[in-house]
């Protein structure tokens, strides 16, 4: 954004309300010139808003408010949940090569609350695997950023290209290996209760 954001702006960012007025206008299937003609608001005027580029006046999202039957908490009612973790791709650039151990990079912090934990993990060649827990319900996702993945799960063995992805849940005892000489890597989402560990 170039230019500097105002402390309204700020202040009305996690509303999103010029989201919530596309999202309304779209529901109803309208134009925006038709919706400027049912409510007397100008079409310049009504794309500005959807697109945050201008802040609504109470008596403007009344007016939009009264078309579309919903009441003014329907744009100021708080985010119920919202957490964001980001890991930038500095970050991502492993420099493992060769027989060195897992290498594990958390893509969420750990004890934000999040009910997920997103990793990627890097194989080496050949070598370690990392193990679920035996006999405890497990769900994951895994996609393949590069390499090839050996999959085991129980006595089901199964390799996965780059780009597949697997989405599981199971009590089985479950194991992820590189599946050749080269390199892995896959990013793994799980529950926070599962905790993968490393074997050699």
């Amino acid at each position: 954004m170039s230019k500097a954001v105002s402390y309204a702006q700020w202040f009305l960012e996690p509303y999103c309300i010029g989201l919530k007025l596309r999202s309304l206008r779209n529901s109803k299937r309208l134009t925006l010139s038709r919706l400027a003609l049912e409510t007397s608001l100008s079409t310049a005027l009504l794309s500005k808003l959807e697109t945050d580029r201008m802040i609504p006046t109470l008596p403007t999202l009344a007016a939009i408010a009264r078309f579309y039957g919903v009441g003014m908490d329907y744009f100021f009612s708080e985010p119920a949940h919202h957490r964001l973790s980001i890991t930038r791709k500095a970050h991502l650039q492993g420099s493992g090569r060769g027989m060195d151990p897992v290498q594990v990079t958390p893509l969420n912090s750990d004890g934000e609350g999040f009910r997920l934990i997103a990793q990627m993990v890097e194989f080496p060649p050949g070598g370690s695997t990392v193990a679920m827990n035996d006999f405890e319900e497990t769900g994951a996702v895994i996609y393949v950023l590069e390499g090839r993945l050996r999959l085991d799960a129980g006595a089901m063995h199964e390799v996965l290209e780059t780009g597949d992805c697997a989405c599981m849940e199971s009590e089985m005892s479950l194991a992820w290996s590189a599946a050749d000489k080269h390199r892995c890597r896959i990013l793994a989402v799980l529950p926070t209760a599962s905790r993968p560990t490393a074997k050699s």
